[in-house]
């Protein structure tokens, strides 16, 4: 019984500084509400609204997608083969390390060239804008509006990845 009394005077030792509660009720913690957007249907409408209003081709290149375009007088199977890389690249430009201002003179002067020399297919490597921070592939963008707005341009896709993927145009020009 020596323990016993040891185990008791501990006890009492221990919570000789306790005082009463004043109540004898135990409040269970209260479990926060699921948080949940006031204006969520709003918000979701109003996102299917800009859809669908949206140029997909340029919500595209936003998202560091693929390019790609063709009018209408250009075959899908056309557009397809372009994709694989089945025309031969006749010429290159490199636009890496160019402002947007000097890149669009830079890429008249190119075409001017294709159309003097009659090529059909060239690339044009605007990069993926990896080098943009926050603001996102500039010059993708404006290669995109660019090429788009030209009426030698038939076609463009963006390339194979072995030739700069997502950071490069295959072009089909008409002449």
């Amino acid at each position: 019984m020596a323990e016993h009394d040891d185990d008791n005077s501990l006890f009492r030792d221990a919570v000789s500084g306790a005082r009463p509660l004043d109540h004898d009720r135990v409040e269970t913690p209260r479990r926060k509400p699921e948080p949940r957007a006031r204006m969520r249907r709003e918000d979701e409408r109003q996102v299917l609204e800009e859809s669908l209003q949206a140029d997909i081709e340029q919500m595209e290149w936003r998202n560091g997608d693929a390019l790609r375009f063709r009018r209408p007088e250009v075959g899908e199977r056309t557009l397809r083969k372009l994709a694989r890389g089945g025309y031969r690249v006749e010429a290159e430009l490199d636009l890496h390390g160019y402002t947007v201002r000097e890149a669009k003179e830079v890429l008249r002067e190119f075409l001017a060239d294709c159309e003097h020399f009659g090529w059909r297919c060239v690339r044009i490597i605007h990069g993926k804008g990896l080098g943009s921070g926050h603001r996102g592939p500039r010059l993708k963008g404006s290669v995109d509006g660019w090429l788009r707005r030209l009426d030698v341009v038939s076609a463009f896709v963006s390339a194979r990845q072995v030739d700069g993927g997502s950071g490069a145009v295959y072009v089909l020009l008409r002449y």
